[in-house]
């Protein structure tokens, strides 16, 4: 998979920077006012893609580095942050599921629309935990599946016909759970809902026209609507240990 998501993503990478919802979506002003970042942070961004998180929390901070196993999309992000003239900025090649940083190294560490590609999200997640520092901020946004039996599976197999390289949106409860699991404590969540154009979204992955065709008609049924603009999550979670009790990373889901 993380050789697909390598091809896919690296011959998409100026469609991505460009890209309207990745870079000004408003999700990514909201990630940013829910986390308050403070100017002593040290920050990771997991799965930056063009790095447009990673160059939103720059200014505000002390350190960030933007990760990803593309190597285009790095290069990418590193001449955005060049023009912008940020030199705090750092880039960094790896998987979500094993990154390469020593235990407690970030004070905060945030993922935007990415989750759903990745092989193993519990492993993710217990990698976020693991480089935070106690009472550190995880914040993940992302695509959320429907909250009920059937649903799950059409909407990510319309994801994945569009993108062979989609993994699985996981539902809310999921993730409040897989979370949990992994020794966070959920102090905030909430739903944004995004419209997305269908023709840009295709086109930014390079769709051939067959695909094109079997998607735009069921992006147009009254009956996939709940499935088909999604809403958005951004979970954050911050929590400060008692005397009593030993210092935990918390995450913003």
């Amino acid at each position: 998979m993380t050789s697909l998501i390598q091809r896919k993503f690296g011959e998409a990478t100026a469609e991505y920077a460009a890209s309207a919802v990745h870079a000004r979506g408003a999700s990514l002003a909201r990630l940013v006012e829910l986390v308050d970042p403070k100017p002593s942070w040290r920050v990771l961004d997991v799965a930056t893609g063009a790095g447009h998180t990673a160059l939103a929390f720059a200014p505000r901070v002390a350190r960030v580095t933007a990760s990803d196993v593309t190597d285009a999309m790095l290069v990418e992000a590193k001449k955005l942050a060049k023009a912008r003239g940020l030199v705090n900025f750092r880039t960094a090649r790896a998987r979500a599921e094993d990154l390469p940083f020593p235990d407690m190294s970030f004070d905060l560490v945030t993922c935007r629309l990415a989750a759903h590609h990745f092989e193993n999200t519990g492993a993710f997640a217990e990698e976020a935990f693991r480089v935070l520092m106690p009472n550190g901020v995880f914040a993940l946004v992302d695509n959320v599946s429907p909250n009920s039996r059937d649903w799950p599976a059409v909407y990510n197999d319309f994801e994945k016909l569009r993108d062979p390289s989609h993994g699985r949106c996981l539902a809310l409860s999921e993730w409040a759970a897989l979370l949990e699991d992994a020794g966070f404590a959920v102090e905030h969540s909430e739903h944004m809902d995004q419209d997305i154009e269908f023709d840009p979204w295709v086109q930014r992955m390079r769709c051939a026209g067959s695909t094109i065709a079997r998607s735009k008609p069921c992006s147009e049924k009254s009956r996939w609507q709940a499935c088909l603009s999604p809403a958005r999550h951004s979970r954050f979670r911050r929590r400060s240990s008692s005397p009593a009790s030993p210092p935990s990373r918390r995450l913003p889901q």
